[in-house]
């Protein structure tokens, strides 16, 4: 990460190394904790969300969908379902970061001896909590479902993270238009609009073998398609290493491609 300056300000260092940097990001990450432990109230989309999809998805269309192997279906789809309810827990970062900016909270950061982009990796550092919540959540109910982890807890805890991951790296969308569009429902439908499309058209509910021509090619590269594979394959067994390194290439390429221009809008926001 290059450093950034931070103001005009003349008692203020014109710049911030890598180092500082990622401490003031950590002490704005633990501000954004603070806040979640302090209303947890916060925390009940991301709690009832996961609950209500995989309930939904075992007992009102697993019979349908798995041919009456509800025991076969649920290891195919707790997977999947993790991956879709971390990456919708993704959107919230953007439309909260979009009301902050009405607040002038930027323009607090800003007047501090801060990096410029901590503000915003600090936001979503912290939004860690909201993931841990959802997959928390998730798990427990899987296990009292009958679900049960065929690896061994070094898997276990890789799939864990590897769900995270994908949340951070995809959330940098959803503070790209946070940063760019000041309306915080519009964040949440654009994000919407992005989310639905990459989860139903993957295999996340039924099998690749189960879709059209089409939709077998658009699976094989859709990121949600990919993760859900590595995680399965952490969770139940079997060959992770091509999809794992299709889902580290999508994730470094969202990074790479919208942490730049979430800065620049944050930039123009802050200025």
């Amino acid at each position: 990460m290059s450093t950034q300056p931070l103001t005009t300000h003349p008692e203020l260092p014109s710049r911030i190394g890598l180092a500082q940097t990622a401490r003031h990001s950590l002490a704005l990450a633990g501000r954004g904790v603070t806040k979640f432990m302090k209303s947890p109230i916060q925390l009940v989309d991301v709690i009832l969300t996961p609950i209500i999809s995989l309930l939904m998805f075992i007992y009102l269309f697993g019979d349908a969908m798995s041919g009456g192997d509800t025991d076969g279906y649920l290891r195919l789809v707790v997977p999947g379902v993790m991956v879709m309810a971390v990456f919708q827990a993704s959107v919230g970062i953007g439309a909260s970061l979009c009301a902050d900016a009405s607040t002038g909270i930027f323009d607090r950061f800003r007047s501090m001896p801060i990096a410029r982009s901590s503000p915003l990796i600090g936001a979503v550092l912290a939004d860690v909590v909201r993931y841990v919540a959802c997959l928390g959540t998730l798990v427990v109910l899987a296990l009292v479902m009958g679900y049960r982890v065929e690896t061994g807890p070094l898997a276990t805890l890789a799939a864990l993270a590897l769900l995270v991951g994908f949340a951070l790296s995809f959330s940098w969308i959803s503070v790209y238009l946070g940063m760019l569009i000041k309306n915080p429902t519009s964040v949440q439908g654009l994000m919407t609009i992005l989310i639905l499309p990459l989860t139903f058209a993957s295999n996340v509910f039924i099998p690749r073998d189960g879709m059209a021509g089409w939709l077998q090619a658009w699976s094989d590269v859709n990121p949600v398609s990919l993760v859900a594979d590595a995680v399965r394959g952490l969770l139940n067994g079997g060959p992770v290493a091509g999809s794992l390194a299709g889902t580290f290439a999508w994730m470094a390429g969202v990074i790479v491609v919208f942490f730049p221009l979430a800065m620049r809008a944050y930039r123009k926001n802050a200025g």
